[in-house]
């Protein structure tokens, strides 16, 4: 187990692009960091050269308090499970996960002893004689996962190890990565695009966007207090709803018609300088049936439901507000990043409501909304005026509207 710590690292590759700008990152000995964002973010480029398949252009990368910037990958103690499985076909589970101590020249027994209880550990003890091809894609795996944990090594780098299963295999493969990690108890970085593995794996959560981080914090502090359009929109499934605002004195008046601010949110937007044209983000579950809530603070509004999806537990209920979407270089990118660029007439609204309403299709409906669990960003530099100020590591400055927006050389992570 170690503390790794990047210091202003930046990776730039030989035609000029910038993969990787002013990375700082301390991980902690013994933490689980995921690295989440869009494809060509970066991530990945940031775990290879922890790992030393990238070249550092600039900074310093420290492992166990020592500078590794000029070390062999087989000199930095570290352990990587890939996308893909990357395992031997004629050798058994056993041999393969035995093979990094075989190379290293460890002793059989040793190899057999530390093979046994990481098959336990992964429940494939019944599998060690049978070979890759006879595995199913989650026990494929944790093979690849069990030849890296018997090398206990001071770091583990995993590289989206869960986006060839299905949807099934990797809600339990989700769960036997975090089970596994808390019991190893080694430093452990993880990239994903999959903000759903984000949430729910690590302690913290690094987002990053054109080689930028854009947020370090703890999942609930992403979701709660994201610091811009970026982040509150890439973090939350079903994905955060925006609109657009205008201030008007302790109100903000938008789609939804005139809603008075909570005054920490008013008091925050006034300290900020903010006011006028704001962008508005309200998540999905913080809309309701009215009839359910009765008199519960907040906002209301009328509107017609287009479409209806009932899940068992919840009820997602789409709808459209007659209004022009708000604009911003900030969406126009999260959009692009996301897949979501789609435009129709109007705004495409989101809500997930309590199983227990009974809202229909094409129906004119009331509906709430919380006003104290809303997000107020400002309309130019997409920054969030009422984000909670965080003690995390994170930039002391968030980024600035141009690189929030992307508009940076980007090399594919």
């Amino acid at each position: 187990m170690a503390e790794i710590v990047l210091e202003n690292v930046v990776k730039r590759y030989p035609d000029g692009a910038l993969a990787v700008d002013n990375f700082n990152l301390t991980i902690a000995d013994g933490e689980f960091i995921i690295l989440v964002g869009p494809s060509g973010c970066g991530k990945s480029t940031t775990l290879n050269m922890v790992a030393g398949l990238e070249d550092i252009t600039e900074g310093r990368l420290l492992i166990d308090g020592q500078v590794v910037n000029d070390k062999a990958p087989k000199d930095r103690d570290i352990a990587m499970v890939f996308q893909s499985y990357a395992l031997y076909p004629h050798m058994t589970v056993g041999e393969n996960m035995g093979f990094p101590l075989k190379l290293a020249g460890v002793d059989k027994a040793t190899i057999d002893k530390k093979v046994k209880e990481a098959a336990e550990m992964l429940e494939l003890t019944q599998h060690l004689d049978r070979r890759p091809a006879n595995l199913s894609g989650g026990q494929r795996q944790r093979v690849a996962m069990g030849r890296a944990i018997v090398r206990s090594p001071k770091a583990f780098l995993m590289d989206e190890p869960l986006s060839n299963l299905d949807a099934k295999l990797r809600v339990q493969m989700r769960t036997q990565v975090s089970r596994i990690q808390k019991a190893l108890g080694t430093t452990t970085i993880y990239v994903t695009h999959d903000q759903t593995e984000a949430m729910t794996l690590g302690d913290r959560v690094v987002v990053m966007r054109g080689g930028l981080i854009q947020q370090v914090g703890s999942p609930q502090e992403l979701y709660d207090h994201p610091v811009n359009l970026f982040v509150a929109g890439f973090i939350g499934s079903p994905s955060m709803n925006f609109l657009p605002g205008k201030i008007k004195g302790d109100s903000v008046v938008s789609p939804l018609g005139e809603a008075k601010l909570p005054e920490r949110a008013l008091k925050a937007i006034q300290s900020a300088g903010g006011g006028g044209d704001v962008i508005l983000g309200i998540r999905p579950e913080h809309f309701e049936d009215a009839s359910i809530v009765k008199d519960k603070p907040g906002g209301t509004f009328t509107t017609t439901i287009d479409l209806v999806e009932s899940m068992g537990s919840d009820v997602f209920a789409y709808f459209t507000l007659r209004a022009e979407e708000a604009h911003s270089k900030d969406l126009e990118d999260l959009a692009a990043d996301t897949g979501y660029d789609l435009h129709g007439d109007g705004i495409a609204v989101t809500s997930r409501l309590d199983a227990a309403s009974r809202v229909r299709e094409g129906q004119e409906v009331t509906l709430w909304y919380d006003t104290s669990k809303m997000q107020v960003f400002d309309a130019k530099s997409g920054m969030n005026l009422v984000a909670k100020p965080s003690d995390d590591d994170s930039p002391a400055e968030p980024p600035s509207p141009a690189m929030s927006s992307g508009q940076r050389d980007e090399g594919e992570a």
